[in-house]
């Protein structure tokens, strides 16, 4: 039985043969759009397993080539034996010890251990606070073995950890609900409490697919992948709260230079916990950062990716004076998780509120003032909502 050609085509093949090559050519693109989809998956998840694992033997390796382990207190060799299950024993040749004190006793230890911790934080916060109440604190936290007395590991130690931001930040604000707790030390590592929710929202996807997904649309499915708005309303008066412990605390203001959702979190209970400090500097030790640094304009004078200072064209230097505060930055954050999902009794002032808040200038007179007359609103007209609901 003959079949009739494409219209108004001469010597072709039959249409059914063309649907064919077509149908086949489509599952043979879907298959292997398939194919290249779940390999990137598995590639992705044995990646970030690999690279994220923190493995026992690494731990060893880097403790006894930075030569702490000898200056331990036998207690905390225990702990962190039992914690990494492994022998520590003598197989690696510790690095050449560095000299921080020329024969030190107990005594001149801790003296000339307090003196250099005065001095760093007289440069890095200045003259806000009571520093000599905060060297004190310092040592505290440097007794590791809770023996009453700071040794020459313990403060080798702690003087090594003294240079990050972070730690910094962890013993100032210890007794703080946002602030994740110091769990211990050792050398230059440090480890913290564990947070169950480790970003504000969003879904973790590899970064092939990543690559193809535009930024905007983006935003708007991490934004599906949130908690009930409740909650959500929790969420973010732990930030606010945050934003108050670090604005004019007792030992100066810090900044937020990387205000993004990848540096927060949540526990179980829906308390916002800090993920990543790092980039949470004292204002004292950022204008000295960033001031006299060649500028040509305004995008040249940013440190992290929130602290922006103005470039003064006259001298082609940057400015010291932040542009941005805090709470300023976290009502941006705020602004689309907030207001999904509102209520719509409150979502009109809500919406008002942060719009003021995220209009907020350091620069402006009585700034102080409209500072905490917005934080406290928007607090309160959270609380209001939420304080008699399960999900709060």
């Amino acid at each position: 039985m003959a079949r009739s050609l494409c219209p108004g085509a001469w010597l072709r093949k039959p249409c059914y043969l063309q649907a064919r090559f077509s149908y086949v050519r489509m599952k043979y693109l879907f298959f292997s759009w398939l194919a290249v989809f779940v390999g990137s998956w598995i590639i992705y998840v044995q990646y970030s397993t690999y690279t994220e694992l923190c493995r026992g033997k690494d731990c060893k390796k880097i403790i006894m080539y930075l030569g702490i382990w000898d200056n331990l207190p036998g207690v905390v060799k225990c702990q962190m034996e039992q914690a990494l299950h492994l022998d520590f024993g003598t197989e690696l040749e510790p690095r050449k010890e560095i000299v921080l004190f020329d024969k030190p006793t107990r005594g001149t230890t801790v003296q000339k251990f307090k003196e250099m911790v005065y001095s760093l934080f007289k440069a890095k916060l200045g003259d806000q606070g009571n520093l000599s109440e905060l060297v004190n604190l310092i040592l505290t936290v440097a007794d590791g073995d809770k023996d009453g007395q700071v040794s020459l590991g313990e403060a080798k130690s702690t003087w090594a950890l003294l240079q990050l931001n972070e730690f910094l930040l962890m013993v100032i604000l210890q007794d703080k609900e946002h602030t994740p707790k110091l769990m211990g030390f050792c050398g230059d590592l440090y480890v913290m409490e564990s947070v169950e929710y480790t970003s504000l929202y969003g879904i973790s996807l590899p970064w092939v697919i990543e690559l193809f997904i535009p930024s905007g649309f983006r935003r708007s499915m991490d934004q599906l992948f949130t908690p009930s708005w409740p909650r959500k309303a929790k969420i973010a008066i732990g930030l606010l709260e945050f934003v108050e412990d670090v604005f004019h605390g007792p030992y100066g203001n810090f900044l937020m230079c990387d205000t993004s959702a990848k540096n927060l979190g949540y526990n179980d209970k829906y308390d916002l916990k800090m993920v990543d400090m790092r980039k949470i500097v004292p204002e004292t030790n950022l204008k000295e950062l960033i001031k006299d640094r060649h500028c040509e304009s305004d995008l040249d004078c940013v440190y992290g990716t929130d602290c922006r200072t103005s470039c003064d064209q006259s001298t082609m230097k940057c400015t010291s004076e932040v542009i941005q505060p805090n709470l300023a930055k976290a009502c941006q954050l705020l602004k689309d998780y907030l207001l999904r999902g509102a209520p719509s009794e409150i979502r009109e002032e809500l919406e008002k509120q942060l719009y003021s808040c995220i209009a907020l200038k350091v620069t402006a007179n009585q700034m102080e003032m409209e500072h905490s007359l917005i934080l406290n609103n928007l607090k309160t007209l959270l609380w209001k909502k939420i304080s008699y609901t399960n999900d709060s």
